[in-house]
C-alpha cells in the first residue's frame, strides 16, 4: 500500500496562502467604476488543461446564472458582466489570476473556480483583500480552517460528509449482504484524497476488510496498470475518487480484465458529461455517486434553470453547472439583502446568518463557510442518476444491487 501523497496538493495551498504578496487594491473592497454602469465579476476557470470538459459547464452555469439575472433586471439595477480568465488546471496561474482581476481590471465581485485545488489558493487571494468569496466546487474541509470570513461553499456539504449516506446504505445491508471486501482508490487532489479515506475509516468500522489502497497522479494516463492491481485483490466493492475522465478510463481498465465488482462508488466522474458515453450506456447501470444537486429536485427555481440551460446550450446542465449557478444565486442573495456591493464585510456578514434559498435547496453556513447540509446518494438505473438518500429527495425507492457485469 502506498503512502498517499495528496496532502501535497493541500501543503501547496498553505503555502501559497502564507507567501502571496499584498495587492494594491483597496483592502476592504472592490473598486467600482460607476455606480450605474454593469456590475463586473471576476473568475477563473480551468478553459484549457485536463479538466477544460468539465470545467465548461461550470462556466456554462455562471453564463446561464447572468443571463437570467440580467433578464429579470439585473443587480440592484444593473446590468451584470463576467469577467474569466482561464488558469489551464494550474495552481500558480490561479493565482496570478485573481491577483490580476483584483489589482488591475478591479472587478466589484468575485466568484470561485473549479477543484479544492485550484479554490485553495485562489480563495487566498479574495481573503488577503477581504472579499467575498463563493465557489462553486471544492469542497475539501481544510479549505475551511484557515480563518477566513470571506469564503461559502454553495454546495449543501463538504467532502467530510460525501461518504455518509453510502455508508448509511452499506450499514442497512443484512450482514451476508454487506461487501466483505474493498479497494480504496483516488487521483492525488485535496478534494478526494479526503474523502477516500473517510469511506475506508467508516467501511472498516463495520467490518469491510481492506485488500487495496493507492493514488495515482493527475497525469495518469493509463489506468491498465491500477486496475490490474486493484483486480488482484478481488475486492467486492470498489471505492474510487475521480474528478473528471479519470473515472471513465479506470472503469474502461476493469472492463478489459472483464473485472466487475458488487459494489461500485465513483466521486465526480458519473455525474459529469460524457459519462455514459465513455463507458457505454448500459455499462452505467448500478454505479453509485454523491451529487449535491439532482434536475428532479423540486426546489423553487431548479426546473425553469434546467429548462433554460437546456435551451440555451442544446444539452441538460451537468452538476457543475448547477453549481455555478448556485454559487451565483448565493452571492446575488448577499448583493440584493445588503442593497451594495462596496462593503464586502457585510455581504460576508449577511452570508454568515442568513439562510439562501437556491435550485439546490437552502443553504445556511456555519461560521467558517462550511455548508450545514448533505450530499445526495445518487445511481445510475436505466440510464439516468436515480437520488436514493436522503429520503426527501429521492426520485426512486429501488436499489439496483449487485452491480450488473460489463456489457461488451
Amino acid at each position: 500500500m502506498k503512502i498517499r501523497q495528496w496532502r501535497r496538493s493541500v501543503l501547496a495551498a498553505v503555502a501559497i496562502t502564507a507567501t502571496l504578496v499584498s495587492i494594491s487594491a483597496c483592502s476592504s473592497s472592490a473598486t467600482t467604476t460607476s455606480s450605474s454602469g454593469p456590475i463586473t465579476i471576476g473568475m477563473s476557470l480551468p478553459l484549457t488543461g485536463p479538466v477544460a470538459d468539465v470545467a465548461l459547464g461550470g462556466y456554462q452555469g455562471y453564463q446561464q446564472w447572468a443571463a437570467d439575472v440580467n433578464a429579470s433586471g439585473g443587480l440592484l439595477g444593473r446590468k451584470i458582466q463576467l469577467k474569466v480568465l482561464d488558469d489551464g488546471f494550474s495552481e500558480s496561474a490561479v493565482v496570478t489570476n485573481y491577483t490580476k482581476l483584483i489589482s488591475q481590471d478591479k472587478v466589484d465581485l468575485l466568484l470561485g473556480t473549479f477543484s479544492s485545488l485550484l479554490n485553495g489558493p485562489a480563495s487566498a487571494v479574495a481573503a488577503r483583500q477581504n472579499m467575498v468569496y463563493v465557489e462553486p466546487s471544492g469542497g475539501n474541509e481544510a479549505l475551511f480552517t484557515r480563518g477566513f470570513k470571506n469564503l461559502f461553499f454553495a454546495q449543501p456539504a463538504t467532502t467530510a460528509t460525501l461518504p455518509d449516506q453510502f455508508v448509511a446504505y452499506i450499514k442497512s445491508l443484512s450482514t451476508n449482504e454487506r461487501p466483505k471486501t474493498a479497494a480504496y482508490l483516488a487521483q492525488d487532489d485535496p478534494a478526494t484524497g479526503p474523502a477516500v479515506d473517510t469511506f475506508q475509516k467508516k467501511l472498516e468500522a463495520l467490518g469491510v476488510k481492506t485488500v487495496y489502497k493507492d493514488v495515482y497522479s493527475p497525469d495518469t494516463s493509463s489506468f491498465d496498470p491500477i486496475a490490474s492491481a486493484v483486480v488482484q485483490g478481488k475486492p467486492e466493492l470498489i471505492i474510487h475518487g475521480a474528478i473528471a475522465d479519470d473515472g471513465i478510463s479506470f472503469i474502461r481498465s476493469l472492463q478489459k480484465l472483464n473485472y466487475s465488482p458488487k459494489l461500485f462508488f465513483q466521486t465526480g466522474t458519473p455525474s459529469g458529461p460524457g459519462f455514459a458515453e465513455g463507458i457505454g450506456a448500459t455499462n452505467t447501470e448500478g454505479i453509485f455517486t454523491a451529487v449535491g444537486w439532482s434536475a428532479a429536485a423540486s426546489y423553487p427555481g431548479n426546473a425553469e434553470f434546467v429548462a433554460a440551460y437546456t435551451k440555451k446550450f442544446g444539452s441538460a446542465p451537468t452538476e457543475d453547472a448547477a453549481n455555478s449557478y448556485t454559487a451565483g444565486q448565493v452571492l446575488a442573495a448577499a448583493v440584493k439583502a445588503v442593497g451594495s456591493i462596496a462593503d464586502q464585510k457585510a455581504l460576508s456578514s449577511w452570508l454568515h446568518s442568513h439562510t439562501v434559498d437556491t435550485i439546490v435547496g437552502p443553504l445556511k453556513w456555519d461560521k467558517t463557510g462550511v455548508p450545514l447540509g448533505t450530499l445526495l446518494l445518487a445511481q445510475w438505473q436505466n440510464d439516468k442518476l436515480e437520488i436514493l438518500r436522503p429520503q426527501p429527495a429521492a426520485t426512486t425507492k429501488t436499489v439496483v444491487f449487485p452491480k450488473p457485469a460489463w456489457q461488451g
